[in-house]
């Protein structure tokens, strides 16, 4: 499984450029993310390539931020790929709260990263079809 960091911003100008200059000047590298925003606050999910320090980085600079384990799996880069993985997933009865790309150097694959509530069961149906789950040291050294 992969760390994944949530940061917690009002929605103010000049919150994500924190985010990103606190990570620049501890030499964190970020490798994914996305926003999720209301007319008040965002959620910022990061994939980076050192999530502790991370996390503590942020911390100590006063942002409300967590640790959330992802699964990173690898989904054929044709129409229907996806679409042929989540239908695993919903036949096994698991509901995805949230996905997302990741961007690699070019391959045959998309990787998703994806938030489940059953997290240990939607290892075991991935597994089952063969569905490529990516380890955190190859989404980490990129």
């Amino acid at each position: 499984m992969i760390k994944q960091i949530s940061v917690f911003l009002e929605n103010k100008s000049g919150r994500l450029i924190r985010v990103a200059q606190a990570l620049g000047e501890a030499e964190i590298n970020i490798r994914g993310l996305s926003i999720a925003d209301t007319s008040d606050f965002g959620i910022l999910r990061m994939i980076v390539d050192k999530p502790e320090k991370a996390i503590t980085e942020l911390k100590n600079r006063g942002m409300m931020a967590t640790v959330t384990e992802v699964i990173a799996m690898e989904v054929p880069d044709t129409p229907g790929g996806l679409a042929t993985v989540l239908s695993y997933l919903e036949d096994a009865g698991i509901n995805i709260e949230y996905l997302y790309s990741f961007i690699e150097k070019p391959t045959s694959n998309a990787i998703i990263m994806m938030r489940v509530e059953k997290i240990d069961a939607a290892l075991e149906v991935l597994k089952k079809h063969e569905v490529p789950i990516v380890g955190g040291e190859r989404i980490y050294s990129f």
